[in-house]
């Protein structure tokens, strides 16, 4: 139990301060890419030529899915560098993001939020 609350309380926290890492490339699940948390990942129409525009406050919002470290990208998965210098995973050049009011694995609530955010699909 006491692990459960830790492992928790250590993902909300790398959320909440500038992404999340995962420990291995996102993964297709139920036909859309997750992370190995199960979490379902996103991107951002505004972003484009490989660059993510979703910095501050939207980051907060839009947790980056980060690489974890000694992660590499290959085959369609490529890597962003994001302006605080954090490597950011990406599909075909668009950048992978989390988001902050889904509350478990499997949940879609950011697809289509403001028009200009969509699930990751493979």
């Amino acid at each position: 139990m006491k692990t459960d609350k830790l492992t928790f309380a250590l993902l909300v926290s790398a959320t909440l301060f500038g992404g999340t890492a995962l420990a291995a490339p996102p993964m297709a699940s139920g036909g859309v890419l997750t992370g190995n948390n199960g979490m379902t990942l996103y991107t951002f129409d505004k972003d484009a030529d490989g660059k993510s525009m979703c910095n501050g406050p939207c980051a907060t919002n839009w947790p980056p899915a980060l690489l974890g470290d000694g992660e590499m990208a290959s085959g369609a998965y490529s890597v962003v560098t994001r302006d605080d210098g954090k490597k950011q995973w990406a599909l075909k050049g668009k950048a992978l993001y989390y988001w902050s009011k889904d509350q478990k694995p499997g949940d879609q609530t950011g697809d289509g939020f403001n028009n200009l955010w969509h699930v990751a699909k493979p």
